[in-house]
């Protein structure tokens, strides 16, 4: 099955590499994406550029693709969904939720200069970062490209409730499948608690397992896409 792989702010599709080179071997071909404005030289890149891309590498899949979102990014395998109900075959949302309609997309952090650079590690002391070593982190912020002011406060629109048909598979890193159990169901995830098919998978990691257990990682996808 072919397996895309979108990662959340900040990062470009080499962010898989780990991942991509575990998961070959296991029987899948793993697409990573490298969104407009992060990775490539479009500055001015909106949220709607970055959906057609998602879009786009949708429709060329072989057969019909799992769509792996990371952190933000598990918006924009949402919206895959909901654009593409019938080709998607299942969401993967590695430590993040589907932003509602009509909310902002990733508008977490100050623009400097119609852009939203990495804030730095203080932001995410605790369990999101506590499995990296300092080597892990110096290379991950060295790598961070600052998200387009136009993406991160873009509006996020979705239309067709036959999303809620496609099968969901959440990856609790920082966070445990209990707790997102309870988020759920307290209504702070609404988009999830509309989902038919939601399985909850628990990783022992921080919130960028790609870097810290990839080839675990890579063994949930599998099995993830082993089930869609």
């Amino acid at each position: 099955m072919d397996i895309l792989l979108i990662a959340g702010l900040w990062l470009e599709g080499s962010a898989w590499d780990a991942v991509g080179r575990a998961l070959e071997p296991l029987g899948h071909r793993p697409v990573p994406l490298t969104l407009p404005g992060q990775g490539d030289a479009a500055t001015d890149a909106t949220l709607d550029d970055q959906v057609a891309a998602v879009l786009a590498a949708v429709d060329s899949a072989s057969g019909r693709p799992m769509v792996v979102g990371h952190s933000a990014a598990s918006t924009l395998a949402w919206l895959a969904a909901d654009a593409r109900p019938e080709r998607v075959a299942k969401v993967v949302l590695i430590g993040g939720f589907p932003v509602a309609d009509g909310k902002a997309y990733a508008d977490f952090f100050e623009l400097t200069d119609g852009a939203m650079p990495f804030p730095g590690w203080g932001a995410f002391e605790g369990p999101d970062s506590a499995d990296l070593d300092e080597q892990a982190r110096h290379a991950i912020a060295a790598a961070a490209i600052p998200v387009p002011g136009q993406v991160a406060t873009g509006v996020v629109r979705l239309a067709d409730e036959r999303r809620f048909d496609v099968p969901v598979a959440l990856v609790c890193p920082e966070f445990t499948p209990g707790q997102a159990r309870a988020w759920i169901e307290a209504g702070d995830v609404p988009e999830l608690a509309r989902a038919k098919h939601v399985e909850f998978v628990d990783i022992e990691s921080g919130h960028w397992p790609m870097f810290s257990r990839p080839d675990e990682l890579a063994r949930l996808l599998a099995a993830a896409a082993g089930s869609a």
